[in-house]
């Protein structure tokens, strides 16, 4: 079962639910020029919401019947398959040394939604190298196949390079930026690590915000 945090699926029609819809119109129009649909969200400093809002943006960008696929490339620290209830035996992780999981991806559905989750699988030594090696273009292209839009769950971009390996193959990244916990010379950092890779950062989500709606899109 999906924890309360996915008030997208919990509680549609609360204001935080509100505001990712608006998140995902936002991000919609960011992509008029460039179709946008491979996203990558990662945050400038390990933060809780981060997955949070992943799990959330996935099921408002799969209102009507959008087929989405949500990954879990965070590695180190995975949360999707805790967030959405989900078994974790077999996930991103396989598709790089399983002929047959590249095949047939491990995609799990969420219930009342077209919305599929790849959970992150067995973690791996070095989840860099993995991320590094010229196998990901394949996964990235028969995940690609599947679906409509592809959002990524990665870990945050200045603490590991994972982010910034997977930051330059996708049409756009989205950086969240926790109110109060995160330091504004990380933005800086995070922003700069990926210009240097060319990724095309498409804004910033600030959570934690003191107003009414917490969720907001920059």
């Amino acid at each position: 079962m999906p924890t309360d945090a996915i008030i997208t699926l919990t509680d549609p029609r609360s204001t935080a639910a509100e505001a990712y819809r608006t998140l995902r119109t936002n991000i919609e129009f960011s992509g008029v020029d460039t179709r946008l649909r491979t996203l990558l969200v990662t945050a400038a400093a390990p933060t809780n919401d981060k997955s949070v809002i992943v799990a959330n943006l996935a099921v408002a960008m799969a209102d009507g019947d959008r087929r989405v696929i949500l990954v879990d490339a965070d590695l180190r620290r995975p949360a999707q398959h805790t967030l959405f209830g989900l078994p974790n035996e077999r996930g991103f992780s396989n598709l790089f040394k399983d002929e047959s999981a590249l095949s047939q991806p491990p995609l799990q559905a969420v219930p009342n939604t077209s919305l599929q989750v790849l959970t992150s699988g067995p973690l791996p030594p070095i989840p860099s190298q993995l991320l590094a090696a010229k196998k990901l273009d394949e996964v990235l292209a028969r995940l690609s196949e599947l679906a409509e839009m592809i959002i990524f769950d990665a870990p945050p971009v200045i603490t590991v390079n994972d982010a910034s390996l997977l930051a330059s193959k996708v049409d756009g990244v989205l950086l969240a930026v926790r109110a109060g916990g995160t330091k504004r010379d990380h933005v800086k950092a995070a922003k700069d690590r990926l210009e240097k890779v060319n990724a095309r950062l498409i804004g910033a989500v600030l959570t934690n915000a003191s107003v009414d709606t917490t969720l907001q899109y920059t």
